[in-house]
Parts: C-alpha cells; sequence; structure tokens
C-alpha cells in the first residue's frame, strides 16, 4: 500500500496481527558520501497531539503503518544512513515511550514508535529544508477517538501478514438542529359583550368561533410544527386594533381570524366563505398608516418614523401588497382543503375590506364558517366533530402553504 502520505490524507493502515521485527538487526550506520541520511527524530509536545518530527538530507517516499498488541506506529523509508543523535529506546514524549530504528529489510528502513494507549494518525504533512533544518516528515498522534475494527490479514509467506486497509470513520456530525416552528395567529372574532351574529336557535358566533380557534390550535401543536398565539382564548371582548398588536407582537408568519356569519332576511343562504384583504381597501390603509404620529412599529423591524409621508405610504404600500400576495396564496389553498369537508357559500375566494386583514407585513385570512341564520350551518357548527373535520382542513391548507413539499 506505498502512497505517499499528505496533509490532508485520514487514511491509516493497520497491521493485523504481530509483525516479527528483527529489532537486533536495528542500530546506527556509518554515514555513506552523498547518502540519503536520517539526521535527527524529534518527539514533541503540541497541543493535544504528541508530534514526531523525521529530519533528512533530501525528501524520500515514506508511508504510515500502524501496528496493534502493543501500540506501535511503524514509518516505512527507503534504506537510508543514520545520522541521528543518540537516542534512547526507553525515551517517554506524550504518546510515545520509545523509539527504535534500523534497517528492516534490503531496500527499507524503519522506525518503530512504542505508544502508550490506542492512537490516531491525525496529521502528516511535509516541510522543506529551513532554518538549520533539512526536509522533514512530520506526523501528529492524538489518542484514539474510538476503538477501529481490526481488519484480518491475508498470509503472504512466511509468518507476515499483509497489512489490512482501514478506513476511520469521520467525526460524528451534530444532529442537525429541529426545523424551526412556523408562528400564526388565530384570531377569534368578538368576544365578551360583543356576541356577534346570533343565531335562530340562539347559538352565538362568539362561541362558535372561539371553540373553532381552540380546536385548531390543538390540531395545529400536536403537529409539532407551528406555534399558535391566540387574540383570545376564553370570552372576552378585544378592539380591532388590539387584535392586530397581538399579532404584531407575536411576529406571526400567517394572521387568521375566524367569523361566523348571519342573513336574517335570506335564511336558505349557507356555507363557508374565504376573504383577504382587496386592493382599494390595501390602499386606503397605506395612507392612514402613513399619516400616524409614531411610525417606529408599522413594520416589524423598520422604523419609519423619521420618512416623509410619501416615502412611508409608498413603503406599506410595497409591504402590504407582498403580504396580500401571500394572503391570496394561502386563502386558495383553504377553499381547496375546505370543499370537500364543508358547504361553501363561495367557491373561490373573496375579497373585502375587512379591518383585521389591514397587517401592513403578514399575510392574513378571514373565514366565515357559515351562517348563523340558517339552520343547517347553525346545526353543524355546533357539533364538535364537524369542527375537527373543518380545523383538520385547515391545517392541510396551512402545511401546503408552508411546506409546499408536503401537497
Amino acid at each position: 500500500m506505498a502512497a505517499r502520505a499528505r496533509a490532508s490524507g485520514r487514511w491509516i493502515v493497520r497491521l493485523a496481527g504481530a509483525l516479527a521485527l528483527a529489532l537486533g538487526c536495528f542500530g546506527n550506520q556509518p554515514l555513506a558520501a552523498e547518502a540519503t541520511a536520517v539526521r535527527d527524530i524529534r518527539i514533541a509536545a503540541h497541543g493535544e497531539a504528541t508530534r514526531v518530527v523525521i529530519d533528512l538530507n533530501r525528501r524520500v517516499s515514506f508511508r504510515h503503518l500502524t501496528l496493534d498488541q502493543p501500540p506501535r506506529l511503524a514509518i516505512d523509508l527507503p534504506e537510508v544512513a543514520w545520522d541521528v543523535p543518540p537516542v534512547n529506546g526507553a525515551r517517554v514524549v506524550g504518546l510515545v515511550q520509545g523509539l527504535r530504528f534500523g534497517r528492516f529489510r534490503p531496500g527499507v528502513s524503519r522506525i518503530v514508535l512504542d505508544i502508550a494507549r490506542p492512537f490516531e494518525v491525525s496529521r502528516v504533512f511535509e516541510l522543506p529544508p529551513s532554518g538549520g533544518h533539512g526536509h522533514r516528515i512530520v506526523t501528529d498522534l492524538v489518542e484514539a477517538r474510538a476503538p477501529v475494527a481490526q481488519v484480518d490479514g491475508r498470509r503472504s509467506g512466511g509468518d507476515r501478514r499483509q497489512a489490512g486497509l482501514v478506513v476511520l470513520p469521520p467525526p460524528a456530525k451534530e444532529p442537525p438542529a429541529p426545523p424551526r416552528k412556523r408562528a400564526l395567529v388565530i384570531d377569534p372574532g368578538h368576544g365578551g359583550i360583543d356576541p356577534g351574529a346570533i343565531g335562530s336557535a340562539g347559538t352565538y358566533e362568539k362561541d362558535v368561533v372561539l371553540a373553532m380557534g381552540l380546536e385548531l390550535r390543538r390540531q395545529l401543536e400536536a403537529t409539532g410544527r407551528y406555534t399558535v398565539v391566540m387574540t383570545r382564548d376564553s370570552d372576552r371582548i378585544l378592539r380591532l386594533r388590539d387584535r392586530l398588536q397581538v399579532a404584531r407582537e407575536s411576529k406571526g408568519e400567517l394572521f387568521l381570524s375566524l367569523h361566523a356569519d348571519s342573513l336574517v332576511k335570506a335564511p336558505e343562504v349557507r356555507g363557508a366563505s374565504v376573504y383577504t384583504l382587496s386592493e382599494q381597501a390595501s390602499n386606503e390603509e397605506a395612507a392612514r398608516l402613513a399619516s400616524k404620529e409614531n411610525r417606529a412599529d408599522i413594520l416589524a423591524g423598520l422604523d419609519l418614523s423619521d420618512q416623509e409621508d410619501i416615502v412611508t405610504e409608498i413603503l406599506i404600500d410595497l409591504a402590504q401588497r407582498d403580504a396580500n400576495n401571500r394572503s391570496v396564496q394561502v386563502a386558495d389553498h383553504f377553499v381547496s382543503q375546505l370543499k370537500p369537508v364543508t358547504k361553501m357559500a363561495r367557491l373561490r375566494r373573496s375579497q373585502a375590506g375587512f379591518v383585521v386583514l389591514k397587517s401592513p407585513d403578514m399575510p392574513s385570512v378571514l373565514i366565515e364558517l357559515g351562517y348563523l341564520s340558517n339552520a343547517e350551518d347553525e346545526r353543524t357548527l355546533r357539533d364538535p366533530d364537524h369542527l375537527a373535520r373543518v380545523a383538520r382542513a385547515m391545517v392541510e391548507a396551512i402545511d401546503q402553504y408552508f411546506l409546499p413539499e408536503r401537497s
């Protein structure tokens, strides 16, 4: 397995079983003229690593072998002369407990390092001559991160085994962070002293939409994909602007307002409807917001307090147009998912100038769940099973908007 070790390489060879080293033949040899020679072998601590530096008079090929039982590192070179200072075989530096060197076989010289514990070769690189040193082969050793399975060797003659190739596994990667939860705002309309529409059987709109909102929150949070903020989760009244303020402070990514309609003069009309903000209402709202004294929190993350009215109006209008475009996308998903589970008064999304849809930086959709003035709609809107089916359809629509790959 002859190959030049490179600085970026992490391939290590491991010898299976004991390799018979002719230790008696290791020792100093006289330096021949112009012969390739090892001038020094230096060992030192280098951070967490133990660094071994082989100093030669010229660049040579080399290879590393790791040996087991006991742990050793063998570094094979072409046959060289040894011109090194006296080295004590019991020398202890870092992981290295001792070393020996000499002619291993004709044409091959070997350095053997005795290692205290299981180890890995973390880095191998070469340095050109400089600072009074010759060409250097540098090897960094570290303690093994985990046991490496030994590869059985194959008999290649005598008692010697051919080393099997072992590839160390890459360092364990950090588990990926869980997907970010999307923030949603559910706004059950009316509440408190404001009952909203009242059905012929006495059903209050505020109660129907609160029950729908709580069931939708339960199902959304059960997916683990969403964080849900309710503008109200009890029977209390909120001003329309307060509902938008709750949404803005929550940094929500979708505002969903829930209502139930009533047409006393047309009790035959029934079914759900999905609304987004009309273009005319959007422009009017941009102008109104631009005229406010305090503009620091109109758009999330953008302070408009020092801007001229025309600049502020343009910026708000652009932000609101983007939010409206996204509102249309999610509204279309709601329509397609609600059709199979509930009667629809309108088979397409509609537009209107509802105040709660006028957030300048958040897609907003208003859903009329049905008509309490219609006896059939009133009955189904009081049915928990029906509300659960509608909530499941809404969750699917929201998934399609935020997670299109699930479509």
